[in-house]
């Protein structure tokens, strides 16, 4: 491919012609027609388009560190723009569009058809004709004879900061031979004029004659033999910095692409990965119910088939293959944020071949929604009747985090992409770039398929609307007419309401903010809105709490995954939850692993302080397999709760699968920020045992930085903070329950409930008395409970008491921030 030879007319050289009355004068060498990827790179966008320039410059510049990218050829816009030239279809092309209307679903459609038809019913020139045989036959030169290669369009206007173009052009996969690769090409030219090509150009403000096609030629890599995928270097939802998102489903690339498939996603934490750690955040499972692959000694390039439900119900990709892809992910958005000066995140398709097992990248390109939007304003939406909302007709796959609403238009061909109107749903069972002309003005999108990459999903944060997508049955559950409401702002999951359900914007700027001495943190249970609450200024998380991660993402006993024979024939349904664990005890492991390092990841480096279960016995009894293992207690509130089961025989094995959980957080994945908080622990004896119990797992206080905070919620923390400050790093009050214990009530009960407030002098004085014991023994404390955003004078109280730190429900933060900051000043 090296040899220039073989490049068409490249090798026409300047050089000396006669001119009038002897005069010597010099010709410009002509521009080459075809161009080796391996000679490309950013600086050529004009030449051979952000896609081909992108590849090249990979090839150049990355192949050399170990990632590996098919190489092959690429036309030039030169040779584009001589085929347009020397057949005279400008003029022909202009008269097309005199009248266009994107507005206009039909009259679209006929123009573009039009273009088409006229691009390919003009034969190619014999001289560019040449120039693509002898490129691919050098390409077989170096594969084999006819071989596999992948034929790709790439505008000169795409892959911008603010336009990316993914998808307006077509895509040839599995061509064969001289006649298929010259077919493909030609094929190529004529979708610079596809519909949602030329709605897209007009819409971004492009002139149609201005932008030149390249046609991309690359050696197929033989994922209809594994699998392939998208990922990106930013969080594409939220916009978060830190990670990598990778899809991944089993075939060729495409069916991830356009939202054929739900795929697996894997999401990896970028700090720690670079410092050689292995911080596989969480892992989903897909459905990936078809795998695109060859279509051998059929009549199309490709088809689709079943995957055999064994394969799956299995991860695509293996550990080590997910921290590969994902640390390629960085070297290649750090090389990209380098060239152009400034942040760069990627949006990248990579592919496994099934042969040789190796991954490659086989397209980058910059993300061009996250990346462009302002980072000191942050908006969030919330439904605003949470007592009386409707229970969702439809669940998938939430896409940003917005609302919309309106009513339904279903439409399964796009044929009759005319019946939708502005400002309606559109619901469907996927889409590709030709239904982007009504995409823009839908009010919000719901289809069958697709994960967080799919076409569908891009489009919609490009558009700035909210989507659902893999809901799966959308098409069945929702009628044209239907008025509801899509909901992307209750975390990963995106719900369809019935109706128009109230809800509120809230824009807050995040410029000229005060930061108070006393610290601000947050409270977070769920790791789903991590990513999204890391934009709001804190300190870090002052409250992680283990049991929503628990009831909602595990939902199973840890001990009856102790005792799992026994526990799945009482609950059949462990075995579903747990069928990618041979080790069922694992499954809470890795279950709990992920929530905990998605929290302390989105606020990574600050301290993430997370606190050790303290679900009451009934409580734990709702958990699948529970009730077997649990007491029947009166009071289960001042019952067997917190450190009193860590230590004792009958809960000691299932806590050592939460300090199992912690240690793979801290020390797998390098999230060093995660301080373990132990709540409910009565005496100091008790603390001892604790932290005795916890070190015959590896977690030993001091090793490794690992700081152990206590709960202070008990009247014996605060009489005996002397000697809790011994045993423990720091402190944390929770109001609640030692407002409860000071004023002797049950705060569940609503008889007594008019006398539970945390302003009581006695309670004020408890926490007035702990705060300056602690201080005086050089150890932190904080708060963490709503009373200080709810009462602005209990705020002013601690801050006068010097509290360290005060951890507040996201909501509150900001206006609690504001208000101590004025404390401070007074």
């Amino acid at each position: 491919m090296s040899d220039g030879a073989t490049m068409g007319s490249r090798l026409q050289q300047g050089g000396p012609e006669s001119g009038p009355q002897g005069q010597e004068r010099w010709l410009l060498p002509e521009p080459p027609l075809v161009l080796p990827l391996t000679e490309v790179g950013l600086q050529d966008i004009a030449q051979v388009g952000g896609k081909n320039a992108s590849l090249g410059e990979m090839l150049q510049q990355l192949a050399p560190r170990g990632i590996q990218v098919p190489t092959g050829f690429a036309t030039t816009a030169h040779a584009y723009r001589q085929f347009i030239a020397s057949a005279g279809l400008e003029e022909k092309l202009r008269e097309i569009f005199q009248d266009l209307n994107v507005e206009d679903v039909n009259n679209l459609r006929h123009r573009g058809k039009a273009a088409r038809a006229l691009i390919l019913h003009t034969p190619f020139p014999l001289e560019l004709q040449r120039a693509i045989t002898e490129a691919y036959l050098t390409l077989c030169a170096q594969y084999g004879q006819d071989t596999d290669v992948a034929v790709r369009s790439s505008a000169t206007a795409e892959d911008l900061p603010d336009a990316s173009f993914a998808g307006q052009q077509e895509t040839y996969l599995n061509v064969h031979g001289v006649r298929g690769v010259l077919d493909a090409c030609h094929h190529c030219f004529a979708s610079l004029f596809t519909d949602r090509a030329i709605s897209y150009r007009q819409i971004k403000g492009f002139d149609h004659f201005q932008v030149a096609l390249s046609v991309g030629v690359q050696k197929m890599v033989r994922s209809d033999l594994a699998c392939s995928g998208v990922m990106f270097s930013i969080d594409p939802e939220t916009g978060f910095k830190d990670t990598v998102l990778i899809t991944a489903a089993y075939g060729l690339g495409e069916n991830v692409v356009q939202g054929i498939v739900n795929p697996d996603e894997y999401v990896v934490f970028k700090p720690t990965l670079k410092q050689g750690f292995s911080p596989i955040l969480s892992r989903k499972l897909g459905s990936k119910e078809l795998k695109m692959i060859y279509d051998e000694g059929g009549s199309r390039f490709t088809k689709n088939v079943a995957v055999p439900d064994g394969l799956r119900k299995q991860y695509a990709l293996k550990n080590e293959e997910i921290l590969q892809l994902a640390q390629w992910a960085c070297w290649i958005e750090d090389h990209y944020s380098a060239q152009h000066g400034h942040f760069t995140p990627m949006d990248i398709e990579w592919a496994k071949d099934g042969i040789t097992g190796g991954l490659f990248i086989v397209q980058a390109r910059p993300e061009t929604v996250q990346s462009q939007k302002a980072a000191n304003l942050l908006k969030t939406y919330r439904l605003t009747s949470p007592d009386a909302r409707p229970e969702p007709l439809v669940r998938g796959r939430a896409v940003g985090e917005a609302i919309g609403q309106g009513t339904a238009r279903l439409i399964l061909d796009v044929r009759k992409l005319d019946q939708f109107r502005a400002g309606e749903v559109l619901v469907t069972d996927k889409t590709d770039p030709d239904w982007e002309p009504i995409m823009k003005k839908a009010s919000a999108i719901v289809t069958n398929q697709g994960g967080r990459t799919c076409h569908a999903a891009i489009i919609a944060r490009e558009l700035g609307i909210p989507a659902i997508v893999g809901s799966e049955k959308a098409t069945q559950l929702l009628s044209s007419g239907q008025p509801i409401t899509i909901s992307c702002a209750e975390g990963e999951e995106g719900r369809v309401y019935p109706g128009l359900l109230p809800y509120e914007v809230s824009e807050i700027p995040l410029e000229n903010l005060p930061r108070p001495q006393t610290q601000l943190m947050m409270n977070i249970g769920n790791p789903e809105k991590a990513f999204g609450l890391s934009g709001i200024p804190c300190d870090g998380v002052g409250l992680a709490r283990l049991e929503f991660i628990i009831a909602n993402h595990i939902q199973v006993h840890p001990l009856a995954l102790l005792n799992y024979e026994q526990a799945v024939k009482e609950e059949p349904r462990l075995a579903e939850l747990t069928h990618q664990y041979p080790d069922k005890p694992e499954y809470f492991i890795d279950k709990l692993a992920q929530g905990v390092s998605t929290i302390a990841a989105a606020f990574y480096p600050k301290p993430v302080i997370v606190r050790l279960s303290d679900f009451k016995s009934n409580e734990y009894a709702h958990l699948l397999g529970g009730s077997r293992y649990e007491p029947n207690e009166e009071n289960p509130m001042i019952g067997w709760r917190g450190a009193s089961r860590y230590y004792d025989p009958r809960y000691q094995a299932g806590f050592a699968l939460e300090c199992r959980a912690m240690k793979r957080v801290r020390d797998e994945m390098g999230l060093t920020n995660v301080v373990l908080m132990i709540p409910f622990c009565r005496t100091p004896e008790e603390g001892r045992r604790v932290l005795a119990e916890m070190a015959r797992h590896g977690l030993i206080r001091g090793e490794n930085g690992l700081k152990v905070y206590v709960m202070c919620e008990l009247p014996s923390n605060v009489i005996l903070a002397d000697e809790f400050c011994q045993i423990f790093d720091g402190f944390s009050i929770g109001s609640n329950d030692l407002t409860q214990l000071t004023l002797g009530l049950d705060r569940d009960s609503a008889l007594v409930s008019h006398l539970f407030d945390e302003r009581d002098e006695a309670v004020k004085r408890m926490i007035a008395q702990v705060i300056g014991t602690v201080k005086s023994y050089g150890r932190k404390i904080g708060i963490c409970g709503q009373a200080p955003s709810d009462y602005p004078e209990f705020a002013r109280f601690l801050v006068k008491q010097g509290i360290d730190s005060i951890s507040l429900n996201p909501d509150s933060l900001l206006k609690t921030l504001l208000l101590v900051a004025e404390a401070e000043q007074s």
